[in-house]
């Protein structure tokens, strides 16, 4: 008699939170005190394989027990399904809870449900990797074209990118993919980062954290900007004489400002040569962002890491309202939206610089990139993965940097697994750290 098929037998969620606000850790003008944070979940099934599939949502502290609730709210939809089913076509799962019905209407595709419905289709690609034996980047590279295509939700996006358009493009995109990958495990994808660039850090900090990041290999770093003009023109002004002419500094303003502000404040800050300025205003404002593209060229308008859906995108890149797409590993649907939006990025010939800081963050979103490079867009010219040197350590799989790359993870999965010792001292408000936390603020 066969064995009936393994099943998900659980749907474990665990409020994770980092006290990253002490140090002024992730500060920005919008976000001045973050606890960076991952609404974590673990997919636990009885194949007797001892694999798991994990996946989490990124906060900044408080609501992440709010974002805690809405991945619980999807356990009903995974609970009992084919293991095997399951891996085979993560975008059934997708599907399935972006079409519930009553839960859609808290959206619908956005928000804390949105970030939910990631939340758990990442974690199905890190079992899929995982039983596949390969990091995720290695399994979506050497995908069948055919199958990415079906993993892909085409509603609301058909007038800018067809199922036909999209499968000539992965078919396309797969000559010379052995080149490319032997490229990408030498040398490794290209990074920026923004740990000098922290708003609440000083001139002294910035300074010594801007010259370690050319010395370690970077060729472009981030600052935080857009709460107080004069000290904006003074930071720029030091970033720049740390790192001389030939290293780019982006600025991000965090949706800090109106329209007519981010052009005035972006060309206030020109003569320091900004590449980018990301997040110039709300994340939600097509044509504004078109606007102040136009005005404010040569610099060049970045975002995303707030645009909650394929549906927004498609219309920034149909506006022309930005230079430079940055994907997020857990603001929208999972790796099946992130696949869409890395496909229509490609129509239109946009490149993609994703959005990493936070928890976790770099580790998931190095594999989209990868394969991107690889089986997509073919270059990694003018694409960078943004690198934030914090809290790598509580994961298995850490992100390795050298000589300002990403080194290719070579561990299966999807680089999301948590140290079981890091859940238990964090989590909130009953791990280790807080419980010690909370008795001494009341001592």
């Amino acid at each position: 008699m066969t064995a009936p098929s393994a099943r998900i037998t659980a749907v474990d969620t665990f409020d994770v939170r980092f006290p990253t606000s002490r140090e002024l850790d992730g500060s920005d003008a919008m976000n001045p005190d973050p606890d960076y944070s991952a609404a974590y979940l673990v997919l636990r099934t009885d194949a007797g394989d001892g694999l798991e599939g994990h996946g989490f949502s990124f906060t900044i502290g408080r609501g992440n027990d709010v974002q805690v609730a809405a991945i619980a709210a999807l356990r009903p939809h995974l609970v009992g399904r084919s293991v095997d089913e399951l891996c085979a076509d993560p975008g059934s799962l997708s599907r399935d809870l972006v079409g519930d019905s009553q839960l859609r209407w808290l959206g619908p595709e956005k928000g804390v449900m949105h970030m939910a419905i990631g939340a758990v289709v990442n974690a199905v690609w890190d079992l899929a990797a995982k039983r596949a034996g390969q990091p995720l980047w290695r399994l979506l590279a050497h995908a069948d074209p055919e199958w990415l295509v079906s993993q892909v939700d085409f509603r609301y996006i058909a007038d800018a990118l067809t199922p036909e358009e999209a499968l000539a493009l992965l078919r396309a995109g797969r000559a010379g993919l052995a080149e490319r990958e032997a490229a990408l495990l030498e040398r490794g994808y290209p990074g920026y980062t923004t740990s000098p660039g922290w708003l609440g850090y000083s001139d002294e900090k910035l300074t010594r954290l801007a010259k370690q990041a050319v010395a370690d290999g970077f060729t472009q770093i981030k600052l935080k900007v857009g709460a107080d003009l004069d000290d904006d023109v003074r930071r720029l002004r030091t970033a720049r004489a740390a790192v001389g002419d030939g290293v780019r500094i982006a600025i991000d303003a965090n949706q800090r400002w109106n329209v007519d502000e981010a052009i005035a404040w972006t060309n206030a800050l020109a003569a320091f040569e900004p590449y980018w300025v990301e997040e110039p205003t709300s994340p939600d404002d097509v044509l504004g962002h078109a606007t102040i593209r136009e005005a404010i060229a040569p610099v060049k308008v970045a975002t995303g890491e707030h645009v909650q859906n394929r549906i927004v995108f498609k219309q920034l890149l149909q506006a022309g309202a930005l230079d430079v797409l940055q994907i997020d590993a857990a603001r929208v649907g999972g790796v099946n939206e992130n696949l869409a939006i890395l496909l229509l990025a490609a129509k239109f010939g946009v490149p993609v610089c994703p959005h990493a800081g936070g928890v976790g963050l770099c580790e998931l979103v190095q594999h989209l990139s990868m394969f991107d490079f690889l089986a997509l867009s073919g270059t990694t010219e003018n694409r960078v993965i943004e690198y934030v040197d914090h809290l790598h350590e509580h994961f298995d799989a850490p992100v390795v940097v050298r000589e300002g790359h990403y080194r290719a993870p070579l561990t299966p999965g999807f680089s999301a697994t948590m140290h079981p010792s890091s859940i238990a001292e964090y989590r909130y408000p009953d791990g280790a750290f807080w419980v010690a936390d909370l008795a001494g603020q009341s001592s």
